[in-house]
């Protein structure tokens, strides 16, 4: 359930201004990794806002507008499918986070990321273990990042029409497995996620 507790638990005389911060995109076989950073207006409250995996497209969509509409600020960042591979996609996730909230317009006096790991910032962070479904401006983080990487998708089906993109989104389904199998991995594929379809050992 979204409050506003959690996030109001963490302000101080020195953490007026806080960002929610989450990422999309960390299991897909392709494509980068997305986050986004959110400062909302204290105790907002945003119809049907919540965990974007809770969320039909639709919805998202619709909130993705709202998002922006009502937040004191945002930003969309990504990690790319060579960084994943160079780093490792939780080391990626990571650098779009940061990205991300270097990014805003304002600058928080913390952030609040999503998940059990903050490293990296430049500034206070804090992990919110299922923060997406608990702190709204972690929710409204998650929207924005989804909905960013789901278009990301749809331009990679464009480029790639014969892997599905604008189905399966990247995700490991049947389509997906058998489409990389039938055609051999693309540029935006994740090599490394790869090497058990692909039967390889280095």
């Amino acid at each position: 359930m979204l409050t506003w507790e959690i996030e109001d638990s963490f302000r101080d005389e020195n953490l007026q201004i806080l960002c929610g911060c989450d990422e999309a995109g960390r299991g897909p076989l392709a494509g980068p990794v997305y986050a986004a950073a959110v400062i909302l207006p204290r105790g907002i409250e945003i119809e049907l806002l919540d965990d974007s995996k809770k969320l039909s497209p639709k919805k998202r969509d619709l909130l993705y507008d709202v998002i922006k509409e009502k937040a004191l600020c945002y930003a969309v960042a990504r990690a790319e499918v060579e960084e994943i591979e160079e780093i490792n996609i939780l080391s990626a996730a990571l650098l779009a986070m940061r990205r991300a909230v270097e990014q805003l317009d304002i600058k928080p006096d913390g952030a609040l990321i999503d998940g059990n790991i903050a490293r990296g910032f430049s500034l206070p962070a804090f992990p919110v273990i299922g923060g997406d479904a608990k702190c709204p401006s972690i929710a409204a983080a998650s929207i924005l990042a989804k909905v960013e990487r789901d278009r990301d998708c749809m331009e990679l089906d464009r480029l790639y029409p014969e892997y599905g993109f604008a189905i399966h989104k990247g995700y490991a389904t049947k389509l997906h497995r058998e489409m990389i199998l039938k055609h051999g991995p693309c540029p935006a594929h994740r090599r490394s996620f790869l090497k058990k379809l692909l039967g390889e050992t280095t």
